[in-house]
């Protein structure tokens, strides 16, 4: 039995044809202990370079309610009254320490799950700017005006 440290993907498969071998090997014997050992430092190559991050908090309860065959309706109650739930889960409303308690009690959502933020979709700041001016634009346009329009005009001055 001769065990190296993980260091290369190379390495990486090379441990995981051994696994495969070993499979099946008894407790206690040399293979079953080189099992044990090969499938210890596979699991920290792999926490260390295939980390997978824990699921966004709506997009759990959303699974959870697929898995189960239900939809929004459902978190009535458990959430709070219906508009309550609609809030949460378009995001404009975070998820409460009761509401996660009642997840995770009732729907079996891992509490670590819930407990982290919302994940919002990043937007560059130039887009938020370009946003803001496109909806102004429209805005005047709508009132029969330009963005040339409005920038002629003289501003009040505060008192």
């Amino acid at each position: 039995m001769e065990i190296k440290p993980i260091r290369s993907e190379t390495d990486y498969e090379a441990a995981l044809r051994r696994i495969e071998t070993l499979w099946g090997a008894s407790a206690g014997t040399s293979d079953g202990d080189e099992l044990d050992v090969l499938v210890t430092l596979t699991e920290a190559y792999e926490s260390k370079h295939y980390a997978i991050d824990r699921p966004d908090p709506i997009e759990a309860i959303k699974f959870r309610l697929e898995q189960t065959g239900r939809d929004f309706r459902a978190l009535i109650g458990i959430i709070g009254q219906r508009t309550r739930v609609y809030e949460v889960m378009r995001g404009a409303r975070p998820l409460s320490l009761n509401m996660i308690r009642n997840l995770h009690r009732q729907m079996e959502i891992p509490a670590e799950v819930l407990i982290q933020p919302a994940r919002k979709p990043a937007r560059r700041a130039s887009q938020k700017s370009s946003d803001k001016e496109g909806l102004a634009s429209r805005r005047l346009a709508s009132l029969g005006g330009t963005m040339r329009k409005l920038k002629d005009i003289p501003r009040r001055r505060s008192r």
